[in-house]
């Protein structure tokens, strides 16, 4: 039972539907396509495309998308793969003739051709009951006739300023002469209106085809990229079989690599093994954690890597019994581990950062677990002129180092940081959650499921807690004030160097399933403007 004498959020409450976003326009969208008679995927939709707009930073039509779905809340899940791959021109040895040693936020180079809106017409041919026309209606509103900043918003603008600064479409439509605005400040996107109208009366193919992508590719070309017609036009995503494990008498779902799904499931293998501490938040249970991400994080970045074009041989084996012994056994509470050699990783991979991530259940129960990112804030900076797509830059998670599974080549695809979970008990969906912030996603879904199931905490409990996550390949652990303040010199002293975040670590978003009194609980992160909504 939550303090009501402590600040903080309750639970949110509904039986008929509900939706959790970081953003109160997107869940109100959500919730009022649920009301219309859409289904959990319209609405999810719908709210991604309120977001793509009011949360421009985070998420867009320029970037990708994962997506689990219960129908009926049954343990039948499926996933969507919706990543965008390289053009069929980029080769590892043409980006070395061009004298590309590593590829940058705003090269051309760092955009893969963007997934998101072919998942999204699928997924609604598939799952929903709408059209897009509709589905998209109130994400046109608002880029036409304008909305208002919020906090969190500007916040993001204005460390991502210079950045914005740097594309004349990019700075014209976020910043104020030149400055990031203020809250509360009224901003449009008349461009990006008249895409998403054309989008939803002609469909995918008025993206991925036509003056659209014209548009994409021209300015794509115009600064060095080799993406061409032919790579837009060939863009396609897939159902893929989630990968899953399970935890304290539940089972844990999630989207199989070229995402990190499979090591949040490495995380929890190891997590399962040890017998958890009274307090959450000890130096002991905050170690456990630590050490079990960093073994993690050390086999993602050895092998992950799109599943067409790598040898996905290791999958079994980094879900196995044998290996998550052999790595809980590595742990020592003594001490931080040495986690170097330990999967022979060849590269270390670029800071991920940005996502947005959506509940939604409806009134038949199902669930729908989305995800939806153009990865850092404000992903490339570079902005269609015609169009108002602003592309991501997921293409710097590739290696450019010879013979590692995740390197640059034709038609591939990156490793991901988004992904989507949900969580099944006796046959049906208990929990349908997601975590943002790119890196700390995988961590973030063990962290938050072993506080609901070895601790008892509720969602919004969980989502509240502090949280900290160490910088993959390192024993630099960035926390959050109030775990430095209460554990950071026992950390410190077992050889962890504990740091202040760049800012709030992540935010989160959750929707259980209370089948036996037929009721609805959500959660959503203080760490951003969002909020959960039920009735």
């Amino acid at each position: 039972m939550r303090n009501f004498e402590n600040p903080g959020r309750s639970l949110a409450m509904g039986r008929n539907g509900m939706a959790a976003t970081s953003h109160p326009a997107a869940t109100l969208t959500a919730i009022e396509i649920l009301k219309a008679g859409g289904t959990a995927m319209d609405a999810a939709v719908a709210a991604c495309a309120v977001q793509s707009v009011v949360e421009a930073g985070s998420t867009g039509i320029g970037g990708d998308c994962f997506a689990l779905v219960a129908p009926r809340g049954g343990s039948d899940i499926r996933a969507y793969n919706g990543s965008g791959r390289t053009p069929a021109a980029m080769t590892l040895e043409s980006l070395r003739a061009a004298g590309v040693a590593e590829i940058d936020r705003q090269s051309p180079h760092a955009v893969t051709v963007p997934g998101a809106v072919e998942a999204w017409a699928r997924l609604v041919a598939d799952h929903g009951r709408l059209p897009l026309a509709e589905i998209f209606a109130p994400a046109v509103a608002m880029a036409r006739e304008g909305y208002a900043v919020t906090p969190r918003v500007a916040h993001d603008i204005a460390q991502q300023t210079a950045l914005l600064r740097g594309d004349p479409t990019a700075a014209a439509t976020f910043l104020a002469d030149g400055q990031a605005p203020a809250p509360g400040t009224v901003q449009t996107q008349p461009l990006l209106a008249d895409t998403l109208e054309t989008i939803g009366r002609e469909g995918p193919d008025a993206f991925y085809r036509g003056p659209i992508a014209q548009d994409m590719v021209e300015l794509l070309q115009g600064v060095g990229g080799l993406h061409s017609l032919e790579d837009f036009a060939a863009a396609k995503g897939e159902y893929v079989t989630p990968v899953r494990t399970e935890y304290r008498g539940r089972t844990v779902h999630e989207c199989p690599p070229n995402g990190q799904g499979i090591i949040a499931l490495m995380i929890l293998n190891i997590l399962k093994r040890v017998s958890p501490a009274g307090d959450p938040l000890s130096p002991d249970s905050l170690h456990v954690e630590i050490e079990a991400t960093r073994l993690a994080y050390a086999a993602r970045d050895a092998f992950l890597a799109d599943p067409v074009q790598a040898n996905t041989s290791m999958a079994e084996h980094l879900l196995s019994d044998a290996l998550a012994d052999e790595l809980a056994a590595r742990i020592d509470l003594a001490r931080a581990l040495d986690t170097a050699g330990v999967f022979d990783a060849v590269s270390g991979g670029v800071e991920h950062k940005d996502t947005v991530y959506i509940a939604v259940v409806d009134k038949d129960r199902t669930a729908v677990s989305f995800i939806n990112s153009i990865f850092h804030p404000y992903g490339s900076g570079l902005m269609a002129p015609r169009s108002g797509v602003l592309f991501h830059n997921r293409g710097q998670s590739f290696s450019l180092v010879d013979g590692h599974p995740n390197r640059v080549a034709p038609r591939k695809r990156p490793l991901h940081t988004i992904i989507p979970g949900m969580v099944t008990e006796t046959g049906r969906v208990s929990l349908t959650f997601g975590v943002m912030g790119g890196h700390y996603q995988a961590m973030g879904h063990a962290h938050f499921l072993s506080k609901l199931f070895d601790h008892g905490l509720d969602i919004q409990s969980a989502i509240d807690l502090p949280r900290l996550f160490p910088l993959p390949g390192t024993r630099t652990v960035e926390a959050e004030s109030a775990i430095r303040a209460a554990a950071g010199p026992e950390l410190t002293r077992r050889g962890f160097t504990v740091q202040a975040p760049g800012g709030a670590i992540g935010g989160a978003q959750a929707i259980a399933i209370d089948w036996e009194h037929g009721t609805l609980l959500g959660g959503s992160d203080h760490r951003k403007d969002g909020c959960a909504l039920g009735y």
